[in-house]
């Protein structure tokens, strides 16, 4: 009985401390974080506005998403570049998208390269710029999309099937591969990008009493697949151009992180022990043919973001559930959560989306398991919506500072090289900050302690800018004063990384 009573003592301990440990993860902001959000370009959801925008417009309209990103205090943006073998860039191999310009092949005019652009625009924010591609997504809608003759499906249309509305590629065809492949090249070598991104179309959602017409490539590659392993051989196929993919990227720059954002059920346990205890219609490996936790154990991506669009107690996908099941499946790769923002609704028929506490539970309860190190917002206009005043409550506490992105450690480590003579001049009603430059950077952070603290650069609530190049100013007023303040800068590399701090000292003169 004593044995029986000491053993409800711990579980209540252990209890309160889960909930503790919730709480104070929620007010204690960590300095690296992943705070992502997804801006879509596929039925202009987020940006532009509508594909009929000036140059102009559209330029306006993409810097006021990522100041709102700012705003938030996120760090990181994952962008739309090719949501159906088209391009938001300047690209040799596919025609311009139709909802950058209305028409698809059409260029901007006059000319521009919104990544180029949307690139540039976050570098000088200290904002991570992550491409977000679809691999088998050639036609979104054959009712309402028109295609240029110039898009791949006019060149090899014995490359694609259609099921339902859409044209997809088909995935067991090695030439598809081999083009995905050479697109995904093309950009790694040219933009100066953070990381390749994929969501969650692999195969395509099923549809009811319609089976994928995919006999044909099974009866010429089926390989060793027999017609009762053929979801095997789909699997197989989604492995291998996950694995090409990150070979590749891999081969050009190293630095550059290969990403998945797959559908957040990997499989319900029952299906098989190891998956989560959910009743999802459908799953990731069962349906999609997407083996995530396969990619993770191999090593073949570097971060996985399931996108848990669920509230906390929902009956068929609990969103604690998942989140505590992806936390312990993580086999060593990275882990953020795709959240749900845009559900947030005061009319919603679920009352958990009435108002923005939901969304604030499940990051605090994200920041008590030890393997999520952040989140991914979907999506852009939701942040302009602000619903439900999810800014100022996420602000609060939990966003209250500024994060930098987390630290990948399945990639090799950059160094970055350590500002030289970094000076501050004060004119005016400002501090104008300047230094020489090192390699192998990124960005630049820079902090302010007062002279009686240790310049602890561990603590977030020290940064007072992030920049990619000097100068920098901050207005001077009586909190900014030289005299009882003591700033220092520190260089962020590629990977992350941040040199040793570098202390300003008081130009003899200004120039």
């Amino acid at each position: 009985m004593v044995r029986g009573i000491q053993w409800v003592i711990i579980l209540l301990t252990g209890a309160l401390c889960t909930l503790m440990g919730i709480t104070l993860n929620a007010q204690n902001n960590p300095k690296r974080e992943m705070r992502g959000v997804w801006v879509a370009t596929v039925e202009n959801i987020d940006w532009p506005s509508t594909p009929f925008l000036s140059v102009t417009r559209q330029k306006e309209e993409l810097t006021a998403i990522f100041n709102l990103v700012k705003e938030y205090n996120l760090n990181t943006v994952i962008f739309q570049i090719r949501p159906a073998a088209d391009a938001f860039y300047c690209s040799s191999y596919e025609p311009w998208s139709a909802w950058l310009t209305g028409t698809q092949g059409k260029a901007p005019v006059p000319f521009y390269d919104p990544l180029e652009f949307a690139i540039a625009k976050c570098r000088e924010r200290g904002l991570d710029i992550h491409v977000w591609i679809n691999p088998y997504r050639a036609v979104r809608d054959t009712a309402s999309n028109s295609v240029s003759p110039d898009h791949i499906t006019k060149i090899h249309p014995e490359w694609f099937l259609t099921y339902g509305s859409t044209v997809y590629f088909d995935p067991g065809l090695p030439e598809t591969r081999n083009y995905v492949i050479k697109i995904t090249c093309d950009i790694v070598r040219r933009y100066d990008i953070d990381a390749v991104h994929m969501d969650d179309y692999f195969y395509p959602y099923r549809i009811a009493g319609v089976n994928f017409p995919d006999d044909s490539s099974f009866s010429m590659h089926h390989g060793k697949y027999s017609e009762q392993q053929k979801d095997d051989w789909r699997r197989n196929n989604v492995d291998r151009i996950i694995q090409q993919l990150h070979d590749s990227i891999k081969a050009i720059k190293p630095y550059v992180q290969f990403g998945i954002s797959p559908f957040g059920v990997w499989r319900n346990n029952d299906r098989d022990t190891l998956g989560s205890a959910t009743r999802a219609g459908q799953t990731n490996y069962d349906d999609l043919f997407a083996d995530i936790l396969k990619w993770q154990r191999e090593g073949w991506i570097d971060y996985v973001a399931p996108q848990l669009y669920w509230q906390i107690g929902m009956k068929i996908a609990d969103y604690a559930i998942l989140a505590k099941w992806w936390n312990q499946n993580t086999y060593g790769c990275p882990l953020y959560i795709g959240q749900a923002v845009y559900r947030i609704n005061p009319k919603s028929e679920v009352m958990a989306w009435r108002t923005s506490e939901e969304i604030i539970r499940q990051i605090a309860l994200n920041r008590s398991l030890a393997n999520i190190n952040g989140n991914i917002f979907f999506s852009a206009k939701y942040l302009s919506v602000n619903p439900q005043r999810l800014k100022e409550n996420l602000k609060k506490n939990l966003y209250s500072t500024n994060a930098l992105p987390p630290v990948n450690p399945g990639i090799k480590p950059i160094l970055p090289g350590i500002p030289q003579n970094a000076a501050y001049r004060v004119r005016h009603d400002s501090l104008n900050f300047t230094w020489q430059e090192g390699g192998n950077t990124k960005n630049y952070i820079l902090y302010k302690f007062r002279k009686d603290q240790n310049a602890d650069t561990s603590n977030p609530d020290h940064i007072t800018g992030i920049t990619n190049h000097p100068p920098f100013s901050i207005k001077s007023n009586r909190r900014t004063k030289t005299r009882r303040y003591l700033y220092v800068v520190t260089a962020q590399s590629y990977t992350n990384l941040e040199c040793e701090p570098v202390i300003f000292t008081k130009a003899k003169k200004y120039r």
